[in-house]
């Protein structure tokens, strides 16, 4: 995707229903998030969660994000409102949020993300507020305005109160992490029947509060599959995950000599 096709903030194209591809960024180093904003991914998500990112290298990636124009997404390790504004006062479009399995974790989400609908802390002399150059006012509604919130759904727990979840005023979208709900229903892998039932339910909750989809896919037919349900954001893989699969096609092309 061109450069220009990316220009439009990451929450308006989320909740406009663009088709958007992303990778996790597992590496805390810039280079991964430049190459990828290079050739035209429209988002990366750094993961804080499971792989060794602190504030620092948060920032870091953050700033490769802007100056390869690519949308930068904060996977928080936990959702505390320390952790939420970190990630967004270094300038991250949206954050991911894990295990969040009800309307009241939803609700301290958006109470942590955003200034005038909840009681997000206030600065504007970082990033996000361009070192001080916002008004109050200005760093106030633009952040409210551009930054996403997205809930993790990956907990049984979950399952059973989708729609009060989605029904949260201020909740942008929703990320399906199928992966655990895998390990929380003993499946052997997130394809089985019974995870995809489980996906299947919260794509229809989804769809009836009109919450735009995110998820983790493996190849383009995963992300086939999902676009029926209703997907428009896909993760594919991560920075590792996409040098090991060329590594390894490389030294099978090479075996064959």
């Amino acid at each position: 995707m061109a450069k220009s096709d990316r220009s439009e903030g990451f929450r308006s194209r989320l909740l406009g229903g663009d088709r958007l591809i992303g990778a996790f960024i597992k590496t805390p180093t810039s280079h991964a998030t430049e190459i990828l904003g290079l050739v035209g991914f429209d988002f990366v998500v750094i993961d804080a969660e499971h792989a060794p990112f602190d504030r620092l290298t948060t920032d870091q990636v953050l700033l490769a994000c802007r100056a390869f124009d690519i949308a930068g997404v904060v996977r928080v390790s936990e959702a505390t409102p320390a952790q939420i504004l970190s990630a967004l006062d270094c300038g991250a479009e949206a954050v991911l949020v894990p295990h969040v399995d009800s309307a009241a974790k939803a609700a301290a989400v958006v109470s942590a993300g955003r200034y005038r609908q909840g009681a997000r802390g206030f600065s504007n002399s970082p990033r996000a507020g361009a070192y001080g150059g916002r008004t109050m006012a200005d760093h106030i509604q633009r952040s409210d305005a551009d930054v996403a919130l997205i809930p993790m759904i990956e907990d049984m727990a979950a399952i059973d109160v989708l729609d009060e979840i989605m029904a949260v005023d201020g909740i942008d979208g929703i990320f399906i992490g199928r992966g655990d709900l895998a390990v929380a229903m003993c499946a052997a892998s997130p394809n089985t029947d019974e995870v995809s039932a489980a996906v299947e339910k919260i794509t229809a909750a989804a769809r009836r509060a009109g919450k735009p989809i995110m998820v983790m896919v493996g190849a383009a037919a995963d992300a086939t599959r999902f676009a029926a349900q209703g997907a428009t954001a896909f993760i594919v893989s991560s920075d590792q995950g996409l040098m090991r699969q060329a590594a390894a096609k490389v030294l099978k092309d090479f075996a064959e000599l």
